[in-house]
């Protein structure tokens, strides 16, 4: 599957089945007159909102490169994963805020069986919708449907929490309080973690050095004198990545042979890795000030 189909396939079905878990929450908030229940349903909602980001982003991504954007769109992706982690911080802070608040009052919510019934579900399905939403994420490299994979998960992790104080909730008044403080933290750690990995793509990154050891190999195979290839740097643009690098040859090589090595050296990294490179050649007794 194409990597911006498998994004709005991901987006739109989190968006159907968070809607209808909305539906069947806030109604079983309604019939038991559940806050907990209530509330767990409005975090539900807001999964669709992430998702509506994914599906945006996806296809502002998948614009083609223009005048004004020569190296296409494809960072969209790290915004509209920056954006959902902004909506996950939102939702942790509020979590710590009500069990703060849960806990000060000393208050204890009374649950019926139609809570449990739909509590269960929506752990089941959210489980499912975020380990798709991780597959999508992993086959395509998508940083925010990875996002929203979290989001899903968050929702779950919500919903274990009222099922726990669902079954416990006459035995321990504070678990539920105690429980959403933990789970809070949670949420801020995957913030974090989401918003470090947007923020380090969009900043740029060293390549891997497992990457590096690859190309070398590959070099090495293609030519057997030793070639110096050094101050890599990659761009990565998610539509696609470019790298840079220099190489020092020969002295007494000419310019068309340095050229044409280089050239090689670029078709075979494209070939291989994917990757759109360009090469520095320099002699091979030259020596930079940053050596």
């Amino acid at each position: 599957m194409e990597k911006h189909k498998a994004g709005y396939l991901e987006g739109i079905i989190s968006i159907v089945v968070n809607s209808v878990l909305f539906i069947l929450k806030f109604w079983a908030g309604l019939v038991t007159g559940s806050i907990a229940l209530t509330a767990d349903a409005w975090h539900t909602l807001s999964d669709s909102l992430s998702s509506i980001i994914v599906i945006v982003g996806v296809k502002l991504s998948s614009k083609k490169p223009d005048d004004e954007h020569p190296f296409g769109h494809g960072r969209w992706e790290q915004i509209a994963a920056l954006f959902i982690a902004f909506l996950l911080g939102i939702i942790a802070f509020d979590f710590l805020k009500d069990a703060i608040i849960q806990f000060k009052n000393h208050e204890s919510t009374t649950f019926g069986t139609i809570a449990i019934v739909v509590t269960i579900i929506s752990i089941i399905l959210k489980e499912a919708l975020a380990q798709y939403a991780f597959y999508i994420g992993r086959k395509t490299n998508n940083v925010s449907i990875k996002a929203d994979g979290w989001h899903h998960r968050t929702d779950a992790l919500s919903s274990v929490v009222v099922l726990i104080g669902i079954l416990f909730a006459n035995k321990f008044w504070w678990i539920d309080s105690v429980l959403g403080a933990i789970i809070s933290i949670m949420l801020f750690y995957a913030t974090y973690q989401i918003a470090r990995e947007a923020i380090n793509k969009l900043l740029g990154e060293n390549p891997s050095p497992e990457l590096i050891d690859k190309i070398k190999k590959s070099v090495d195979a293609y030519r057997s004198e030793d070639i110096d290839m050094h101050h890599f740097h990659i761009h990565n643009y998610i539509s696609h990545q470019e790298l840079t690098f220099h190489i020092k040859l020969e002295n007494d090589l000419s310019i068309e042979e340095g050229h044409k090595i280089a050239t090689d050296i670029e078709n075979i990294i494209h070939k291989k890795f994917g990757i759109i490179s360009t090469i520095h050649v320099e002699p091979l007794n030259f020596k930079h000030n940053f050596d």
